[in-house]
């Protein structure tokens, strides 16, 4: 604005020349230009500070963003612990128990570590709103002025805004420098013809200036900020904290559950080893020893190689412990002696009694064809 607005002032300074009341009027307007200029540069700049908390904000964001995503990973982690667990413990694995011992001692050390960055985060933001206001008036400190930090943490309606005289001295200024240029073009260009292209250029220059102060007003308007500023401190102080404190809870029964996981697993680690060590000190394969007999017939196979050994070990057993079987023959006696003689064995007299011989005593059955009783 300042060099376009210069730059038309000294044209129609040689174009009005001649005529003194012309040129007043055009320092004039210079004069009420370089004040605009002069009180705008007095308004604040915060760039360093905008640059700050956009800074910080990305800082959350990425820390938000991680903070997810691990604790995805650590829920992940638990359900894969919890399956490993059960699936151990049903196929009685020693690997897949070994397995989950490991992981659960990360999933232990993790939570427990969560729980501690939670509680951390928790405390630190309660710090911060305990006294909001005050923490940013301090970090504000030497680069605002107390009084603008006030006006948009507070925005009372009865405290004026520090830059309400800014505004209206380029209010003003630019009302009077229209008017002037409006009184040229009136005045003048019926006399000079030639100024008639600069002085429309400077009322639309001061047309767009007048355009920007309305932005410039609303940009500095408390309201909006302000607004923002109670929805981010609302965001940080109830639902950030209450989130904070969710996690923590989380992160602390995980914990504890694990914890407990990891003692069940130790007790069923030394379960299987007792229970495998005392299998190995009973000999199932002897047929002669009664609690080990007894015993197997309560234990589950632990393998289809262990089941085909016992398998073959008990029909062994059987085949040698079973007497052989007795021929019986519907010969005579002396026929039976002399075929036994014969081929070489031992004869034997089935009058013999019964006493002696350890036989069991003869059964008694009905023999249809014959219409009455016989022993056998």
């Amino acid at each position: 604005m300042e060099e376009d607005l210069e730059r038309h002032l000294a044209r129609l300074s040689e174009i009005f020349a001649a005529q003194g009341d012309y040129l007043q009027t055009l320092k004039l307007m210079q004069l009420m230009a370089r004040n605009i200029i002069a009180q705008l540069s007095g308004v604040p700049v915060w760039t360093e500070v905008t640059a700050e908390l956009t800074e910080l904000a990305d800082q959350s964001g990425c820390v938000e963003h991680y903070r997810w995503l691990s604790y995805l990973l650590l829920f992940i982690l638990d359900l894969a612990v919890c399956l490993v667990a059960c699936v151990g413990l049903a196929k009685r694995s020693r690997c897949l128990l070994a397995l989950m011992l490991c992981c659960g001692l990360l999933a232990v050390i993790l939570s427990w570590a969560s729980l501690a960055a939670d509680t951390a985060a928790a405390v630190g933001t309660s710090d911060f709103c305990t006294a909001p206001d005050t923490f940013i008036l301090n970090i504000t400190e030497g680069r605002l002025s107390k009084e603008v930090t006030r006006y948009y943490l507070y925005c009372n309606q009865s405290v004026s805004s520090p830059f309400q005289q800014v505004l209206t001295v380029f209010q003003r200024s630019l009302t009077t420098m229209q008017i002037q240029v409006a009184g040229l073009l009136q005045f003048a260009v019926p006399v000079f013809p030639t100024a008639e292209k600069d002085l429309l250029s400077i009322q639309l220059l001061l047309n767009s200036s007048e355009s920007s102060l309305h932005q410039l007003t609303a940009l500095l308007d408390c309201r909006g900020l302000h607004k923002d500023y109670l929805d981010a401190l609302t965001g940080i102080c109830y639902d950030g904290i209450e989130g904070l404190l969710y996690l923590g809870l989380f992160s602390l029964l995980a914990a504890l559950a694990f914890s407990t996981m990891i003692r069940a697993g130790l007790l069923a680690w030394k379960h299987f080893t007792t229970r495998d060590r005392y299998y190995d000190d009973i000999d199932d394969d002897d047929p002669f020893n009664p609690q080990a007999r007894r015993i197997a017939a309560y234990i589950p196979p632990r393998g289809p190689l262990h089941s085909f050994c016992s398998y073959s070990s008990s029909l062994d057993s059987q085949t040698s412990l079973q007497p052989p079987a007795q021929t019986v023959s519907n010969a005579p006696v002396s026929e039976y002696m002399n075929q036994a003689v014969l081929f070489g064995g031992n004869p034997r007299y089935e009058n013999t009694p019964l006493i002696g011989r350890g036989s069991p005593p003869p059964t008694v059955t009905w023999a249809p064809e014959t219409g009455g009783q016989r022993s056998s």
